[in-house]
């Protein structure tokens, strides 16, 4: 098989009316393209509907939720495929969306994974805030996008539909060769979910792979799934995730000064959040770097690996400068305002 869309499914059946049918009408066309849904214990009735609605769809049945990252590591176990495709459940898929990413793929032999541009579902003339059209991370691991910088979604017009190499590319969408997706290690599990993706692109990157945004692919995505863009809960997973990322990806030297950095940089965060009114997100973020400090050490052996078996230190798309300094204090919102020398 050539391309299998694995769709991660906990309790989503309404999700799965609303926008599966837009992916099996996308490549019922091809004989080389298997669409799966991957069930993560869902007890909604989920594994019921699709059954009766989309007998031709895959069904591979999990006993729990193993989150997000756990989930698609199990069920990408389970592909022959030579590309499996990533794909939220609130994700539209119009007709020739894949090929684009199938076809580059097919001639950059050098290229691991690639994301198309993700709009928004409900302004589809805007980006959307996860992916948007390419990812990519300042020098102290703040992530941002290609058409969103922090809260900044821009609308599309046509300003990157260009293919280009990115840092890393949304695991709303997102295509890798199996054989390499297996190789690396996969998803980190222990993420559970939230920045999960960068990690993996990030480990490909160190490695040699290229990750790329094809912009003649586009996608709809409804974007907030099980946790809206405010919750406490996001919250927790983004600042601890994001802390794990940095300790698993960068050696010592450069991994202390820039771990002081980030202290103060998140203890002005609670700060703020503190004087808006977001007790409950300061309360996250304090717990997350708690949660950081103790399970620390359970990351030192994937550490000492990623050190290892790195072939590039400098990664051109880890953008040298503090994100939110660019935002705030030179009012800078758009990616193309960022890369200005």
């Amino acid at each position: 098989m050539k391309t299998e869309v694995i769709i991660l499914n906990y309790n989503g059946v309404k999700l799965m009316e609303h926008y599966l049918g837009s992916v099996v009408k996308s490549v019922e066309a091809s004989e080389n393209i298997q669409v799966t849904v991957a069930d993560n214990g869902s007890d909604d009735g989920s594994k019921e509907w699709l059954k009766e609605h989309y007998p031709t769809v895959r069904l591979i049945e999990m006993e729990k939720n193993w989150g997000f990252a756990e989930g698609y590591n199990k069920a990408i176990k389970k592909s022959d495929a030579e590309y499996v495709v990533l794909l939220n459940s609130d994700v539209e898929t119009p007709k020739g969306w894949l090929e684009p990413m199938t076809d580059y793929m097919d001639k950059h032999k050098e290229c691991a994974a690639c994301q198309p541009k993700v709009l928004a579902d409900k302004r589809r003339t805007h980006f959307e805030y996860a992916g948007a059209a390419g990812g990519f991370i300042d020098r102290y691991g703040y992530p941002f996008c290609r058409g969103r910088v922090m809260d900044n979604v821009e609308e599309d017009h046509g300003q990157y539909d260009n293919d280009v190499e990115v840092f890393w590319c949304t695991g709303a969408c997102l295509m890798i060769r199996r054989n390499v997706y297996v190789e690396i290690g996969g998803l980190d599990s222990r993420f559970f979910a939230h920045q999960e993706e960068i990690d993996l692109c990030w480990r490909l990157k160190a490695r040699g792979w290229s990750v790329m945004c094809i912009g003649k692919s586009i996608v709809y995505h409804l974007g907030g799934g099980s946790l809206g863009y405010e919750s406490p809960r996001k919250t927790y997973l983004n600042f601890r995730n994001n802390r794990l990322m940095l300790y698993k990806n960068l050696d010592k030297k450069e991994y202390g000064w820039i771990a002081f950095a980030r202290l103060w940089l998140d203890l002005a965060a609670i700060l703020q959040m503190i004087l808006s009114g977001k007790t409950g997100n300061a309360k996250a973020t304090i717990k997350a770097l708690r949660d950081f400090n103790r399970i620390k050490p359970e990351f030192e052996t994937s550490r000492n690996e990623n050190i290892k078996l790195r072939t590039k230190k400098n990664i051109d798309e880890r953008l040298n400068f503090l994100l939110i300094w660019q935002v705030y204090m030179h009012k800078k919102k758009k990616y193309e305002d960022l890369i200005k020398k």
